[in-house]
């Protein structure tokens, strides 16, 4: 657990330092676009070898940044908190060659306080605030003055540079500490989600190995039981002259009862290997040929559309018991008939289960699917807790909705990991 939410927090890191390099670059095309214009254009006395020294230097490194986004070792919050002094020192650097605190891009400080703001522990943005207020106090007294760019300053008619350059600088930092926030904040919530959705299913494998535990035992203890049962039954079916309907039936019970038994040793003993390869319409036809061993008494109306393909694939053997027990929830709803249609391609199956019950109470869909949440006055509340447990590690889904006139609809969608056509 702990690894895994490391994991959505290194990747956070990483895709906040691939953002601040995209701000690096924004800022960097600006910076080398106004070098031009008050060089080649409009000449206002800038040391140009000196500045670009420094946007060439600041360009190794927002290149050597991108690299490092895509290499293995953890982005730490120190890491990044390193980058945004670097910003502020190159920043600094460029100031003070160009007008210092008269230079109106001075607000620009306002660019990493805001980005550390969002992503960075409150010692670390207070520690980005500080010197970046140092930095801005220090370039009050310490610069290479700039006479076109001081305030007040006229030239040749035309509006104070000084005064531009505030609108333009507050239009840039605006739009990039939007842009910046607003992606953080996108990037917050979805690690918040995956964390919460990461100790959900936690908490949910925490319950199915509770009851797998407990599974494990009652079993054990059932069979002796079973055992004696079946011998008692099958001396009682022998010493009857004729047919007993009831007593058959009840042989057949036991003997299922022992046959699910030894089937759940040897699902444990094999669920490494995934279940064998089998074609889907045998598949299905075997699971609805045992499930009515189970449920003779439902009338069951099995519908398979015409030319479904011959897909074979292997179905791990924990999903053919979920689908029973979804199978018996429809026929204790139902007990006369239900409706079964099954179809599938080569991504998926869809198995669409209808009964003609009562129906969901409106105060227990919203919680269907917990643990020890039932519709049924005696059900313990763990059949479709762990059916929907078991086909959402195998990426299905299952949807239980009313039907068009009465009773429930039950849609599952179970993904084809590896299907084969013949």
């Amino acid at each position: 657990m702990v690894t895994t939410l490391d994991s959505f927090i290194h990747s956070a890191a990483r895709q906040n330092l691939r953002q601040l390099s995209v701000i690096r670059n924004i800022a960097l095309g600006g910076q080398i676009l106004a070098l031009l214009f008050f060089s080649q254009i409009r000449d206002i006395g800038l040391p140009i070898l000196i500045l670009g020294a420094i946007l060439a230097l600041y360009a190794i490194v927002i290149t050597t940044t991108w690299w490092r986004t895509f290499r293995y070792p953890v982005i730490t919050e120190l890491e990044f908190f390193c980058h945004l002094l670097v910003d502020i020192l190159f920043f600094t650097g460029l100031l003070f060659f160009s007008g210092g605190a008269s230079n109106p891009f001075i607000s620009y400080y306002l660019v990493p306080i805001s980005i550390a703001a969002t992503t960075l522990p409150l010692r670390y943005t207070w520690t980005i605030t500080l010197l970046s207020l140092a930095a801005y106090s220090w370039l009050l007294n310490f610069y290479l003055p700039i006479p076109a760019l001081a305030p007040g300053h006229h030239h040749d008619g035309v509006s104070n540079l000084h005064i531009l350059g505030m609108w333009l600088n507050f239009a840039v930092s605006a739009g990039l500490i939007t842009y910046f926030v607003t992606r953080m904040a996108r990037t917050l919530k979805q690690q918040e989600e995956q964390l919460t959705t990461q100790r959900e299913n936690q908490l949910r494998d925490e319950q199915l190995l509770a009851i797998g535990s407990l599974a494990a035992g009652t079993a054990h203890e059932l069979g002796t039981p079973l055992n004696t049962m079946k011998i008692l039954v099958d001396e009682m079916v022998a010493d009857q002259s004729g047919s007993n309907d009831d007593l058959n039936i009840l042989q057949q019970q036991i003997e299922q009862c022992r046959l699910t038994l030894k089937q759940l040793v040897a699902t444990a003993e094999g669920t490494a290997d995934g279940g064998e390869e089998i074609a889907l319409r045998h598949y299905f036809d075997r699971l609805f040929e045992r499930w009515q061993l189970m449920r003779p008494g439902v009338q069951a109306n099995i519908r398979y559309p015409d030319n479904l393909p011959d897909i074979h694939t292997r179905l791990h053997p924990t999903i053919a018991q979920s689908l029973t027990s979804l199978l018996n929830n429809a026929a204790d709803a139902s007990p006369d008939r239900i409706a079964i249609q099954v179809r599938w391609d080569r991504q998926q199956i869809e198995l669409c289960i209808r009964d003609y019950g009562d129906g969901v109470a409106p105060q227990l869909r919203g919680r269907l699917g917990t643990a020890f949440t039932s519709s049924k006055p005696e059900g313990m509340g763990l059949g479709l807790f762990l059916t929907q447990a078991t086909l959402q590690r195998y990426g299905g889904t299952i949807d239980i909705k009313p039907g068009r006139e009465s009773g429930s609809e039950t849609k599952v969608i179970l993904p084809i990991q590896d299907a084969h056509a013949r």
